[in-house]
């Protein structure tokens, strides 16, 4: 495919800019619809080359559309990201010094927890300690809600997780402010909170959930993939693509 940057590459890319994250089913319908507009040979098979066109235009910027997978589901998903500011820094224009503060303890407390999550109890309490300007209950509620909205955190019963944007864009910050706490899965290789770890003390590789359902499906007798130990936790169900999952 040809590296030179057209007019379905240049639409591809500001519905990234408004967008900031797709997922790999949204990235393939978007890819189509701006080779048909435009009159572009479509190649279903070719959008990470596609793709790559844009970040040769987007690196002197410090800019590129990185690759990253879900935590929660496995799916792939595409974030555009600024390559200048790999912090929390970044969030500045939109959120006051206070609610990052607030944001980099949540951060602290999902990345330092077993499970990868962080309760609204923990965050609400961790509020009390800023050293900035102090945060109401209510005014830390509408936070957390903002920030679930803006796609920084995921929520679900009164837990919060990194959300897979939060990952995919601020991946080099989370390896170097946590670098003795984070693990790659053993699978995908991408960083891994919300994960199953083998139990060998000298073992003790992480794998995400959709990762293990993936790799020990169909296995009678799973063993770790590292150590050749048993693997004693249940295993999930693959969970498909929602346009797979209706055919």
């Amino acid at each position: 495919m040809s590296r030179q940057m057209g007019d379905s590459h240049r639409r591809f890319l500001q519905t990234m800019m408004v967008n900031g994250i797709v997922d790999e089913q949204g990235a393939r319908t978007l890819y189509q619809h701006c080779c048909e507009t435009h009159n572009m040979q479509h190649a279903p098979d070719k959008l990470d080359d596609f793709i790559d066109t844009i970040n040769s235009k987007l690196q002197p910027m410090f800019m590129q559309i990185r690759k990253g997978m879900s935590e929660d589901n496995g799916h792939q998903h595409y974030a555009l990201v600024n390559m200048a500011e790999t912090d929390v820094t970044r969030m500045s224009s939109d959120y006051a010094d206070n609610e990052l503060e607030l944001f980099r303890k949540t951060m602290d407390l999902i990345v330092s927890s077993e499970t990868g999550k962080a309760s609204s109890t923990d965050i609400l309490n961790s509020a009390d300690t800023l050293t900035s300007k102090k945060l109401k209950k209510s005014d830390t509620e509408h936070l957390l809600n903002r920030l679930v909205h803006d796609k920084w955190l995921s929520e679900k019963r009164g837990e919060y997780t990194l959300s897979t944007r939060c990952i995919i864009e601020m991946e080099p910050y989370i390896r170097t402010m946590y670098q003795d706490q984070v693990k790659v899965c053993h699978i995908c290789h991408y960083i891994a909170f919300q994960c199953q770890i083998c139990e060998n003390p000298t073992c003790g590789i992480k794998i995400h959930n959709p990762c293990v359902a993936r790799y020990f499906k169909g296995r009678s007798e799973p063993r770790c993939p590292a150590c050749d130990d048993f693997w004693p936790h249940e295993i999930p169900e693959v969970r498909r693509p929602k346009s797979q999952s209706r055919r």
